[in-house]
């Protein structure tokens, strides 16, 4: 499967001109034969929703956002898109994937960063629920985490348990503001081939660039085999469209031999889950 980087910037609260980018940056992809184009978090809308006077929320099932990959010859890329989600009562930070011009998968950020410049529970809601979904052609099976998804361990566990092959990270991870305190980009760098490596999965993530709202975000999209290899990745802090060849099935190879995430023990997992709970846990 190829698979297709869009590490873009985007234009805070104008979802035409971001539509517009997403359309050069498939088109593009298409034109190198990629199966998938992978977009960062949020894309569709920028990140900072509370500096919005009105509301630009769509639903996942927009025309526009099914055309885009309606607008290509049959068998183009699918699409995996961040968008500002609006239904009848709330809103929610998701993302969706769509192809041959039907959304097949969507999945509603579950855990909201709300600490220091960052406070996404003021503007949108926690999603429920976490799938894994199959790619078509084929091509083995996927789970999406956004962004401070992918920082709780249970979260990619759980993807991978639910046959994940291939766990897509879309982001708008920004540069720290006290270093010292948090280097965001080498706990990135850490999380991702550790990810990669200890659940025997390929990792996709795609981090977006641009200044926005005293923010500035650093890009360095990448691609990360079973084996915590980095085998693709783009420059940091400008635009790029980067392409990789992966072998899916290679995390099934690998799983097969040195059966690490195998024998999960769903049902420990669940008693103790539960005892937590009765203990007076998050539930």
């Amino acid at each position: 499967m190829r698979v297709a980087l869009a590490q873009t910037d985007c234009a805070l609260g104008d979802v035409d001109a971001n539509l517009t980018t997403a359309r050069e940056q498939i088109g593009q992809a298409a034109a190198q034969g990629a199966d998938l184009v992978v977009f960062p978090e949020l894309s569709l809308h920028g990140y900072h929703l509370g500096a919005l006077s009105t509301d630009t929320s769509v639903a996942v099932t927009d025309p526009r956002l099914l055309a885009l990959t309606g607008a290509q010859e049959s068998g183009g890329p699918g699409v995996v898109v961040g968008l500002h989600e609006h239904t009848s009562l709330r809103a929610y930070n998701t993302c969706a994937y769509y192809a041959d011009g039907a959304l097949l998968h969507s999945h509603r950020k579950l855990y909201l960063p709300n600490y220091l410049a960052w406070e996404e529970r003021k503007h949108v809601s926690p999603g429920q629920h976490l799938r894994a979904y199959d790619l078509p052609g084929g091509h083995g099976r996927a789970a999406t985490l956004i962004c401070n998804d992918a920082w709780q361990p249970v979260l990619p566990w759980l993807a991978v348990q639910d046959g994940a092959e291939v766990v897509i990270v879309p982001a708008n991870s920004a540069a720290t503001l006290d270093p010292e305190a948090m280097d965001t980009t080498l706990y990135w760098d850490t999380l991702l081939s550790y990810t990669a490596k200890m659940l025997q999965c390929w990792v996709v993530f795609v981090n977006r660039v641009g200044n926005e709202n005293g923010a500035s975000f650093w890009g360095g999209s990448r691609v990360v085999d079973p084996r915590g290899t980095v085998v693709a990745q783009a420059p940091k802090w400008e635009p790029g469209l980067v392409t990789v060849d992966i072998d899916v099935h290679e995390a099934r190879r690998l799983r097969r031999a040195v059966p690490l995430v195998a024998e999960a023990r769903l049902g420990l997992i669940d008693r103790e889950v539960r005892r937590l709970i009765d203990e007076g846990g998050d539930s």
